[in-house]
Order: C-alpha cells, then structure tokens, then sequence
C-alpha cells in the first residue's frame, strides 16, 4: 500500500499527470468560450431590460424576474410548453418503437441486412434544413406526392392541407422528424443487442421461453443502458429542435406548431425583445439541464446496480 501511494504521489506521476492537464485545456478554453459564456450571458440578459432601443446602451436596465413574469403571463408561452412537450414525446414514441423494431430486424444478420441499414442512415444524414424543404414540398396540397399517393389509393377524396391546417400541422412536423431519428435509434439500439450473449436465449430456449418471453426477459432487460441512453438522448435532441420547425411551418398556423425554440427567436429576432427571448431559451436550458441531472443519475445507479 505505502508502495502504491508513493508511486502515485511521486514527481513523475505529477509530471504526467500535469501533461494531460495540458492536453485538456485546448478543449476547456473552446467550452468556456463558445458554451460557457454564451450561456452566462444569456443568463445575465434575462434579468434586464435589453431591446431595440436599449441594445445599444452601455448600462441596460435591470428589472430582476420581471422577464420571467412577463413571458410566464404570456399565452404563448404556456402554447409553447405544450407543444414541444407533445413534439417530443410524439417524437420519441415513433422513433423509439419504429427504431427498435429495425434493430431486432437487422440483428437477425441476414443477407442483405448490412446494406440496407447502412442506406437507411442516409436520412440521418441529410442537414435538416434540406429534410424540411423536401417534405414541405411532399405536404404540399399541389402536387405534393403524399396527396397524389392517398388520392390514388382512393384513401382521400381531395388534397389535405398537412402542414397549413392547425389540426394536421403537428403530426406532419412529429413524422418528419420521427423520419430524421429512427436511424439513430436503429443504430444504439442495434450495437446494443449486438451486446447480449446467443447463451442467454439458448438458456432460454432449453428452459421453454418462447419468442415473447425471451423478449420481455431477456431482451429488453439487457438492452436497459442502450433504451435508457436513447431516450434521454432523444428527448434532449427533439426537446430543442428550431431549424426543422422554423422551415416547415414557422411555428403555425395559429400558433399550432409553436415551440419554445422557435418562439425565444421570434422574440429576440421579430419582436427584438431580446431580455425575453432569452428567459424562454433559458427556461429551455433549465428543463433539459434537470433531465440529464436525472439521466446521470440513472447512470450512477446502474453502475452500482452493475
């Protein structure tokens, strides 16, 4: 023990130890300047009163949690909350399911598993702007080929207005996006059951599970860390996502597609009511700050579980 702690205390494990501070720092100094500060400053201008005439100003007035209260007090607001919380969820759920359901499809290895995933990925890849201009186009009441397919099926008498009718507008953006994530979802949860040893369902076999048991015994248990980092994950991408929004609807018609993303910009960037944009970017900040203040929390408690 006394060898231990003197090799560990020693000079040249100082030394070592100092260099891969060093290695460290570049990437420090680039959080606390592109993440760190940003985010402070954001902070700071929320507690006063910053717009189109103040901005200039050397000193801006502070007004404390009048922001906060203003934006609060604001139906939109509150429309805002509502709506990322069921684009996320809605999100999440066709994703996850139709994500999982790929993953135990490719994981059967047959012959042209490989290629088809990895065509797949494509959509992943794709910037999102580009995936919300083409389906824009596809949601299109003239000529847009999801209403020429449906006409064709018989399955619809004339066009619907998907993404310029209230009551379609957010099922169109959740698919659209759902169609962005379900190859990232295929992909974790694809390497996660690479994971699971064939003796686990052989036992399961030899002890008369069938294909269901083994499922909700076997798999689903086993896939527990890949589920858990998917979903968090997830809900953390989906939770902030503006651009695919922004380019499809612009948070309409009639506030129907409105998140909190796309309204801290029109606050900062239409009304230039820039204090009050960033309280609601900041209220953003502080949900997803608590999930994965959960989601480490999860973590720690499966590795002592582990």
């Amino acid at each position: 023990m006394e060898i231990i702690l003197k090799n560990k205390y020693s000079r040249e494990f100082i030394s070592e130890e100092r260099k891969g501070y060093l290695f460290v720092l570049p990437a420090l100094i680039f959080m606390l300047a592109f993440v760190g500060y940003p985010i402070i400053y954001n902070f700071i201008l929320s507690f006063r009163d910053v717009n189109v005439t103040t901005f200039s100003n050397p000193i801006k007035p502070f007004v404390g949690l009048k922001n906060y209260i203003d934006v609060f007090q604001d139906p939109t607001m509150m429309i805002s909350i509502k709506n990322t919380l069921v684009f996320t969820l809605g999100s999440i759920s066709i994703q996850f399911v139709i994500g999982l359901g790929l993953a135990l499809l490719f994981n059967l290895k047959f012959k042209l598993s490989e290629p088809i995933r990895g065509l797949m990925v494509v959509s992943y890849l794709i910037p999102m702007t580009v995936t919300a201009l083409l389906f824009k186009f596809m949601y299109s009441t003239s000529g847009g080929i999801i209403n020429e397919v449906l006409m064709q099926c018989h399955l619809i008498s004339e066009p619907i207005g998907w993404i310029i009718d209230s009551k379609t507008s957010m099922f169109s953006v959740i698919l659209t996006n759902s169609w962005v994530g379900i190859p990232f979802n295929m992909l974790l949860l694809t390497t996660g059951l690479s994971n699971i040893s064939d003796t686990l369902y052989e036992a399961g076999k030899v002890d008369g599970a069938n294909v269901f048991q083994r499922f909700f015994k076997i798999t689903l248990p086993s896939l527990r860390p890949a589920i858990l980092s998917v979903l968090v994950l997830g809900f953390i991408y989906t939770f902030k996502v503006f651009d695919l929004v922004f380019v499809m609807t612009n948070g309409g018609p009639v506030n129907s597609t409105e998140l909190m993303s796309s309204f801290a910009y029109k606050l900062s960037f239409t009304q230039f009511s820039f204090s009050k944009g960033a309280t609601v970017a900041n209220v953003l900040f502080a949900i997803l700050f608590c999930v994965s203040l959960g989601y480490l929390k999860l973590i720690k408690e499966d590795e002592v579980i582990g």
